[in-house]
């Protein structure tokens, strides 16, 4: 009991330290992160080194899979992207094997205590992130350092020991075993640290090591397929991707490669087991996808065999997904694409409705009304998202741009019950067959494209942060109010000599207030964009 308690502290520490060190190196990387995701190409062998780089990052392929399913479900990855970073996040997760096998416990308590020396007393933000990624770094080794010094008492347990060899004489029990621990604990890397700390006492040879190391391989496509329940299609693909191309890999190394693997890695170190041990995962990863990438359009195929069907299509949620909440500056950027779509799916509506009323058109009042209602459900998913995502070890500038994003979003809704009130004024002016004069609908006209210009500027300088637009944007808002003003006096002295049929008159009313407020909420979301430019300074 003892020993299960000294391994479950050093498995929770390791895996605390893990978490604390990616959270640190995310919060360093920054927008990095997101131009490293904006690098993917169709390029395949770009997306191998992306994917390599995140999960390098984030710590585990587990995470990384999961987050590229969370993409590719948001349609901000393609399956074909997908494929490529799949292969570079299990070469990614090795990174953490390497660094594990130098001897470094020892100096891990100064890591730590200097790590969080400066840490305390930094000014930096980007010093006191880099201290946090370091504070983990330590952790890690210490939590190590006790699962092995709780595994040592078991050297003298000849039946332990003989189940481990057992490992190497039936592969696949030992496959099966890697398989299991991965899957409870959920993370590739912290199985293979217990792997690792069992070498590192003398409890398991390489020739158990390796059948275990490639379980450890196909337990971690378990947690990308669990995650993946729930999602689109080409998400469930991604999953069952992952899965065909670690099974594949490790089918040819039992098969073909298992003894050329030995014999590499024990030239390299012929002695020590643990760096045997990181040196196969390495080679195992890096290997397999040289062999594999050129056949990666055979494995999509079978992905999509396993998972058939046609790609699902919605006017709804895009590009945001709970799986990306794991790297908070990518999910930032996800949450700001999806806001300029609710942005888009308001201005669809307001077009439609304004349309409808000029040409008596219903079937672009109808449309109108239903992407009222997407509007409505995309604000309501991208409250709940920024929610969540505020809960997350979020930057302080990415912090205060979802705290914009709150207020954004609000405007955008307002924007679509606006352009709601406008398509039931059409309906009305349609269902009791009112009739305006040229003169009424011509200046209609020209206070609508008025706001429509301001209404689209507002998104694009929200885009690309173009303080001068947004600038505009104030600009067109006033001149809207000015036109408000003026086409009400107007209309006021039309209706007063009788050039006006009434009820026409309180529609006109109405609609040139509702294009007023439309423009005021435009003016909002542009002097967003000036306080985050203001703010940069």
């Amino acid at each position: 009991m003892e020993i299960l308690f000294g391994v479950l502290g050093g498995l929770g520490l390791f895996l605390y330290g893990m978490n604390v060190m990616s959270n640190g190196l995310q919060k360093a990387a920054g927008d990095k992160l997101k131009s490293i995701i904006g690098l993917l190409t169709t390029n395949r062998f770009m997306a191998v080194v992306v994917g390599a780089v995140v999960t390098a990052i984030v710590q585990s392929s587990s995470a990384s899979t999961v987050m590229v399913v969370g993409f590719v479900n948001a349609g901000m990855m393609k399956l074909t992207q997908a494929v490529g970073v799949i292969m570079g996040a299990n070469i990614g997760t090795t990174i953490t094997a390497q660094i594990i096998t130098f001897k470094i416990e020892k100096y891990a308590p100064i890591i730590v205590g200097l790590a969080v020396a400066v840490w305390l007393f930094a000014k930096n933000r980007k010093i006191k992130q880099l201290a946090e990624a370091f504070i983990g770094f330590g952790i890690l080794f210490i939590g190590l350092k006790f699962m092995g010094d709780a595994l040592r008492p078991l050297r003298e347990y000849e039946a332990f020991r003989h189940m481990l060899i057992s490992f190497g004489e039936n592969q696949f029990l030992g496959i099966f075993a890697g398989f299991i621990i991965t899957v409870a604990v959920q993370s590739s890397s912290a199985s293979t640290g217990i792997l690792l700390a069992l070498a590192i006492e003398g409890l398991i040879p390489i020739t158990s090591g390796l059948p275990i190391l490639f379980g450890i391989n196909m337990g971690t496509t378990v947690t990308a397929m669990l995650s993946s329940i729930g999602a689109s299609n080409t998400a469930k693909r991604a999953a069952a991707f992952h899965f065909l191309f670690n099974l594949v890999g490790t089918v040819i190394f039992i098969a073909f490669l298992q003894g050329p693997t030995y014999r590499l890695i024990t030239y390299l170190d012929p002695v020590h087991v643990p760096r045997q041990i990181a040196n196969a995962h390495t080679f195992f990863n890096i290997t397999t996808t040289l062999m594999l990438l050129p056949f990666s359009g055979i494995l999509v195929k079978m992905a999509k065999k396993i998972v058939p069907g046609e790609e699902e299509t919605t006017h709804g949620v895009k590009y945001i997904d709970n799986r990306i909440l794991n790297t908070p500056s990518i999910a930032t950027a996800s949450a700001i694409r999806e806001t300029l779509h609710m942005g888009k799916v308001a201005r669809e509506s307001f077009k439609n409705a304004f349309d409808g009323f000029v040409n008596n058109d219903q079937n672009k009042i109808d449309e109108s009304f239903k992407l009222e209602k997407v509007v409505n459900e995309l604000e309501r998913e991208m409250s709940a998202y920024l929610v969540s995502l505020s809960n997350t070890n979020v930057s302080q500038d990415n912090r205060e741009t979802v705290n914009g994003l709150f207020n954004t979003i609000n405007d955008i809704e307002r924007v679509g019950d606006h352009a709601e009130n406008i398509a039931e004024l059409a309906q009305y002016k349609i269902d009791n067959q009112l009739s305006f004069s040229d003169t009424a609908i011509q200046e209609l006209k020209e206070i609508a494209e008025t706001t429509m210009e301001a209404y689209s500027n507002a998104l694009t300088a929200m885009k690309t942060l173009d303080a001068s637009l947004a600038m505009k944007v104030v600009e067109i808002e006033e001149q809207v109010d000015f036109m408000e003003r003026t086409l009400r006096a107007n209309h006021i002295e039309r209706l007063n000599k009788q050039l006006c049929v009434p009820t026409s008159g309180v529609i006109f009313l109405d609609i040139i207030s509702n294009l007023e407020r439309i423009a005021d909420h435009s003016s909002n979301i542009a002097m967003a964009v000036l306080d985050k430019a203001k703010n940069k300074r």
